[in-house]
């Protein structure tokens, strides 16, 4: 390739990115006046329901190039500007995303917090529609909301806001594994379906490798899957556990964490982290283990089915109500 050029490219790239982003704020902004404009005619008692479907006819048959302004089009616009007009601190994060995210979040999720916690997530992941639509149906918002990520020293002393990055819990849905299922079931699985993987978590994962090897002495050692991380800057070990998660299961991973920070690591990066994923585990028993571990580790699940979206809501309510006591 020729490197004399590759300015130039990215000048074009970015002024394109640039227009995309001033197109979609201007349509968000068109869809926001709309649903203001129908909401106070409608509250002014100047139009009733049946306006709405006449203004769409109307526009079919006078400006038929005029795409995207059904009658029921119209009424989410409504909903739209009526799910946020009371949250001004929002107004930017909805311009920048799509409005088919913008639908998604604000005609599923319930209350303010949810929605804000999508859009955060949405802008900052680049999710594509189904993408976010995924992460809403995986209860991604209560599952955040309830976990309780119990990290290690090294971890807690971080700069990075680690707590952002990592989950206590996955869900892996899509895999379809047996039961009972073992290590080599998951990281097959995993490996198969590993965009859907980095989708659940989170894209700035960069996979680089199974059964990683490591050489220390005259032994070789592997990782179960490794991947390095852009944001932190660091390579990320992953071990995976098919079954509940034991204290003893830790030292093998400080063990790697420790090979890669001495052998793989590049002098630029930060020291390497390690998760230890496991079909189950006992939080009290983490918080314990982890206590006195002097490496960057953390300890998460994983379940094979999406959570009973319903259950969860309500130990969130739950959770609110007592914090409000």
């Amino acid at each position: 390739m020729d490197n004399r050029f590759t300015d130039i490219i990215q000048l074009i790239k970015q002024s394109r990115e640039n227009a995309i982003r001033a197109v979609n704020a201007e349509l968000i902004n068109l869809y926001w006046n709309i649903g203001e404009y129908i909401t106070n005619k409608i509250e002014q008692a100047e139009w009733g329901d049946s306006v709405v479907s006449e203004l769409a006819k109307y526009i079919q048959q006078n400006e038929p190039n005029l795409k995207g302004f059904s009658d029921k089009n119209m009424w989410r616009m409504k909903q739209f500007y009526e799910s946020y007009k009371d949250f001004p601190k929002l107004s930017t994060l909805l311009r920048e995303i799509s409005w088919s995210n913008n639908l998604a979040i604000f005609s599923r999720c319930k209350n303010v917090e949810e929605r804000e916690f999508y859009l955060k997530l949405a802008k900052k992941e680049s999710y594509s529609y189904r993408e976010l639509d995924r992460q809403i149906s995986s209860s991604l918002f209560e599952r955040t909301m309830l976990g309780n990520l119990i990290l290690s020293t090294a971890l807690r002393e971080s700069k990075h806001d680690i707590s952002s990055t990592f989950r206590d819990s996955y869900v892996f849905d899509f895999l379809n594994l047996p039961e009972p299922h073992n290590e080599s079931d998951l990281q097959r699985g995993l490996l198969r379906q590993m965009k859907n993987f980095i989708l659940e978590l989170g894209k700035d994962f960069l996979f680089i490798g199974e059964e990683y090897k490591l050489q220390v002495g005259s032994s070789d050692f592997f990782i179960d899957l490794l991947f390095y991380h852009r944001g932190l800057q660091c390579l990320v070990a992953f071990e995976l556990k098919a079954d509940k998660f034991k204290p003893d299961h830790l030292g093998q991973l400080n063990f790697y964490l420790e090979a890669l920070d001495r052998d793989v690591k590049k002098p630029n990066e930060n020291p390497s982290i390690g998760i230890l994923l496991c079909k189950d585990k006992d939080s009290e028993v983490v918080e314990y283990a982890l206590s006195r571990s002097l490496s960057p580790t953390l300890v998460s699940e994983y379940k094979t089915q999406l959570p009973d979206k319903k259950l969860l809501q309500q130990k969130l309510h739950e959770l609110f109500d007592n914090e409000a006591d």
